[in-house]
């Protein structure tokens, strides 16, 4: 487990690279709902990226942003095609480089095609998925994995901001599914339903 701070430096650092090379890009995972609830821990992180139509490939793309960066390595695995970026900073008090990995993602395999307002918020000074657009991607990869720290999550997140999801953005099939499996998610999921009439 890492120090949810470090994981959100290693994020902004890589954001600002990013950012500064016009690459669209919001970060997801378990390091989410550790901000939004003051957790001190944390250890999933990821960066979905946007390519699409005329634009290189994510991985492309943050490579670029990254290369000659002597904080930053990235490391391809071709077998499973997932790209990890390596931010290693020295830790002055400890005097050693500890090294933080956050996972490449390409936008519409994981979270929205577009990264644009309507599905990013600035969280710290960090891109993070809306509410419901990190709903939406924690219950797809649920439903494929069945992984008890995403459901805890999708259980957090749904029963403390609810108000905030937009039940459009949430496949309904998928989320009753889930609610059946959890419970104690089931009120804030019928408040939502109520709140747009479903």
């Amino acid at each position: 487990m890492s120090e949810t701070r470090r994981l959100l430096d290693a994020a902004k650092a890589l954001s600002r690279l990013l950012h500064a090379c016009g690459v669209p890009h919001a970060f997801y995972g378990s390091v989410f709902t550790a901000v939004i609830a003051n957790i001190p821990q944390s250890d999933e992180i990821f960066c979905i990226v946007e390519g699409g139509q005329g634009q290189t490939h994510p991985f492309r793309r943050v490579r670029d942003a990254v290369g000659g960066m002597e904080d930053f390595t990235t490391t391809h695995s071709p077998w499973t095609n997932r790209l990890h970026v390596m931010y290693r900073k020295p830790i002055p008090a400890i005097e050693l480089c500890s090294a933080l990995k956050i996972e490449i993602l390409p936008a519409g395999e994981t979270g929205p095609r577009r990264l644009d307002p309507s599905t990013v918020s600035v969280i710290q000074g960090i891109p993070f998925l809306t509410v419901s657009e990190f709903i939406r991607a924690k219950l797809k990869t649920w439903m494929i994995r069945r992984s008890e720290r995403d459901a805890m999550d999708i259980s957090y997140v749904t029963s403390r901001y609810w108000n905030k999801v937009d039940i459009n953005r949430i496949p309904e099939q998928d989320m009753s599914f889930f609610v059946s499996r959890n419970p104690a998610t089931l009120p804030a999921w019928m408040a939502l339903r109520r709140k747009y009439g479903v």
